[in-house]
């Protein structure tokens, strides 16, 4: 019998390779935390994670500027965050928010992380005997 890896890890590994590129997304924010004019950008994490559970398909490129890297990520949109106060240069990070958001994404990414483990240590109980 056969394993099924798609079947037996579930939505962890798209999880995890999506809390990633927030990750990314977020350590951008914070670089640029003094930058005249830099928006604060964000993933729609469970929006994606929504689509996914339902559909299990990836977005299709319909014309080629359609859908451009910088505002995609593995299916997700990019959006803006709105500040709770407006800096007077135009830039939108608030330091301490995004480096909640980073620990938040951080300890979500070792979840995911402990969730495969898991699956993995199954499998293998599984391939065992035990």
């Amino acid at each position: 019998m056969a394993i099924n890896f798609n079947s037996a890890l579930g939505i962890h590994p798209q999880a995890l390779a999506l809390r990633e590129k927030r990750s990314e997304v977020l350590a951008s924010n914070m670089a640029n935390a003094d930058t005249p004019g830099y928006k604060a950008r964000d993933l729609d994490f469970q929006a994606v994670l929504k689509k996914s559970m339902v559909n299990n398909s990836s977005l299709e490129r319909t014309q080629g500027g359609h859908l451009s890297p910088n505002d995609h990520l593995l299916g997700a949109t990019m959006m803006f965050r709105n500040p709770n106060q407006a800096s007077l240069d135009g830039n939108t990070v608030e330091s301490h928010i995004e480096q909640a958001k980073y620990s938040e994404n951080a300890v979500q990414y070792q979840a995911s992380l402990r969730f495969i483990n898991g699956r993995f240590s199954g499998l293998m109980s599984a391939i065992r005997g035990e």
